[in-house]
């Protein structure tokens, strides 16, 4: 991790030579990054599940928030991207297994799609900010670091639905322009 940002830093939001605007809005802003995505490249956005899977204890990695989410937890593993293939975020969620399939009645679709198909009344409480490097993630989009990240708090009848954290592909400066308005960033 080369940079963090805390609750503080997603609410007053970052300078514009630290990440620009288009990318705030998109990294920052509490609406569905699924349906961004498919306004953005004009695609639908798709997903490939990588892993739906119960999990005991949270990865040393994970957010701190997850505690906030009612266990068991279901942790689901997914890429999107757009129809023609193009991978554009990664995103791991975990979910109150007990109660995940009410949300994701077909697993396979964003979640943004499955919810929107309920008329749900969600919340997206963006809690954290991350820019890093990750090797897996660069052959993964075929993309080289650093990477922009965020994680969520989902808040569903005033309790936590779920926790998504999400890594997005420097591809989509082809969309976005570049995310920091020049190549010398240092976000420290």
């Amino acid at each position: 991790m080369l940079w963090q940002g805390d609750q503080q830093t997603v609410k007053t939001g970052l300078p514009h030579r630290q990440l620009a605007p288009a990318w705030q809005m998109l990294i920052l802003g509490d609406g569905s990054p699924t349906r961004h995505l498919q306004l953005l490249t004009g695609e639908k956005t798709e997903v490939d599940v990588l892993d739906m899977s119960l999990v005991e204890k949270a990865d040393p990695a994970a957010p701190g928030q997850i505690e906030a989410v009612p266990r068991p937890w279901l942790r689901r593993q997914v890429w999107l991207r757009t129809a023609s293939g193009q991978r554009l975020a990664y995103a791991v969620s975990w979910w109150d297994a007990s109660h995940v399939d009410e949300y994701l009645e077909n697993r396979s679709l964003p979640i943004w799609e499955s919810l929107s198909r309920l008329h749900s009344e969600l919340y997206r409480d963006v809690q954290g900010l991350y820019y890093g490097n990750q090797p897996a993630l660069e052959t993964a989009f075929q993309e080289t670091g650093p990477f922009w990240g965020r994680h969520y708090l989902f808040w569903h009848a005033g309790k936590p639905l779920t926790l998504i954290y999400e890594v997005f592909s420097p591809y989509l400066r082809k969309y976005l322009g570049d995310p920091y308005g020049h190549r010398n960033l240092d976000p420290s």
